[in-house]
């Protein structure tokens, strides 16, 4: 170690406010247990991840690297909700001409471990020639990287799956009764979201070789939740496969809510409130938010719904006619970021339906929340699945082939899971508080923790 006995740590995440948060955390997590930090990204999505602390500035240093221009990209995006799902593929072309500039950094900052995204496939031949160990960290689920298989089949483009049926199917690696699979309509649209590859290079072709030539593998999750899981992945991996915990937020850092909603939770009874959102990328059509609206009327039960803007059209503007007024106080209806942390530490709030992006998943659980599931693409299908398999969730039923459903669906899910009364709502809430012990524990995460920089200090060079 270069800095005087401290180990230095290098942060590099993908372009997804998805990852730069859980990474922002990671940075944070380490500098408390002594390591010095280099956090690095793009100048505008440094404004966007989380304060770090004052007593800790002098222990992460946050780099910023410029985004290089390329065409079709809009102009000033710099993370992966400033863009199309279908453009994603040139975000990911931006980002692989950082390998040059941050090979110079390197250099200069000489740090003893870099700790990267899968996007960043390019980046652990460079960290071999600069001799810094390398620990590909990876904020999807166990299970997820279970099902997506052997590293060295991922890195030569996905090996023997190409359609959509495919990945349907329990893969040959994982026990044949295994429920962990995607439905036609997730996997599509995922599918759908790749075509182009303007970068060069496929996501699986990522995945396999940040995973094949990392030291070792850290995951944000824990065998308490998938033990199957992370005992297949170290028989895949033949390397350490390191369980951090949840990382769960500090609700303390969190941005207070704005005085309308913090007034209207107020007055809404204990566990009442479903809290409806679905991420920072996942848009939903016009058939979506019509049916999601009347099904939300009809379940009568209280609700605070995040709506979307994106470039085409705002969700606000494609509710049905006279929707707000129609649902009166029992429900709110929010355009625009909010902070979730604290709608779910809300006593009033009883639910969380999601999208099942990971990120909300541990939030969600981590306060003890019922989860009502609907995945839209990427990992969420699988999450999906992993929920249903620990009993820790209901999904609403939708057409295996489209992903349509209807508001009768929508109703009957909300109604099952948050009704007073319900048996459903009482297993899953119970499930749900269980599931709080786990992933809002601060000791047991703790715990995980400081075993990921045991192993960082004892493989020190």
């Amino acid at each position: 170690m270069a800095n005087g006995g401290v180990l230095h740590v290098v942060v590099f995440p993908w372009l997804a406010l998805g990852h730069l948060i859980p990474y922002a955390r990671l940075a944070i997590c380490l500098a408390q247990k002594g390591l010095k930090v280099s956090f690095i990204s793009t100048p505008r999505n440094l404004g966007r991840i989380p304060k770090i602390p004052p007593h800790l500035s002098s222990a992460v240093n946050l780099v910023g690297f410029p985004l290089p221009p390329v065409d079709g990209l809009p102009v000033a995006a710099e993370a992966s909700s400033d863009v199309p799902y279908n453009k994603q593929q040139l975000l990911k072309k931006a980002f692989d001409s950082l390998e040059s500039p941050l090979s110079d950094l390197l250099r200069d900052l000489n740090p003893d471990w870099i700790i990267y995204d899968y996007a960043s496939h390019w980046l652990p031949p460079l960290a071999a020639e600069l001799r810094i160990s390398t620990v590909y960290f990876s904020l999807f689920t166990a299970a997820f990287l279970a099902f997506l298989g052997p590293p060295l089949e991922l890195s030569y483009g996905g090996g023997s799956r190409s359609t959509v049926e495919d990945f349907m199917k329990v893969p040959e690696w994982m026990p044949p009764e295994s429920n962990i699979l995607f439905r036609y309509h997730e996997i599509k649209k995922s599918l759908d979201g790749a075509t182009g590859n303007e970068s060069g290079t496929s996501d699986s072709i990522r995945f396999g070789v940040s995973i094949e030539e990392s030291v070792a593998v850290a995951v944000r999750s824990s065998p308490e939740l998938e033990p199957e899981s992370f005992d297949l992945l170290t028989k895949l991996y033949q390397k350490p496969v390191i369980p951090i915990g949840f990382l769960p937020p500090l609700t303390e850092d969190a941005e207070e809510l704005s005085g309308d909603i913090k007034e209207w939770l107020e007055k809404q009874k204990p566990n009442s409130v479903l809290y409806v959102s679905f991420g920072t990328e996942a848009f939903l059509s016009q058939e979506d938010v019509t049916e999601l609206a009347f099904g939300l009327k009809k379940s009568e039960i209280p609700f605070l719904w995040i709506l979307r803007r994106n470039s085409h059209k705002n969700e606000s503007e494609m509710l049905p006619a006279g929707f707000k007024e129609q649902v009166g106080g029992r429900g709110l209806l929010h355009e625009g970021w909010i902070s979730q942390v604290k709608v779910l530490s809300h006593n009033s709030v009883g639910g969380c339906l999601t999208h099942c992006g990971w990120n909300s998943i541990i939030e969600g659980l981590g306060f003890g929340r019922v989860m009502i599931l609907f995945p839209v693409v990427n990992d969420q299908g699988l999450n999906a699945r992993l929920l249903e398999e620990n009993k820790l969730g209901i999904e609403i039923e939708r057409n295996e082939r489209d992903g349509s459903f209807t508001r009768d669906s929508v109703s009957e899910s909300v109604r099952s899971a948050m009704a007073e009364g319900s048996d459903t709502a009482k297993r899953l809430k119970q499930r749900a508080m269980e599931m709080k012990e786990l992933f809002g524990d601060g000791d047991k995460n703790e715990h995980h923790l400081d075993g990921f920089v045991h192993f960082l200090k004892s493989k020190q060079k």
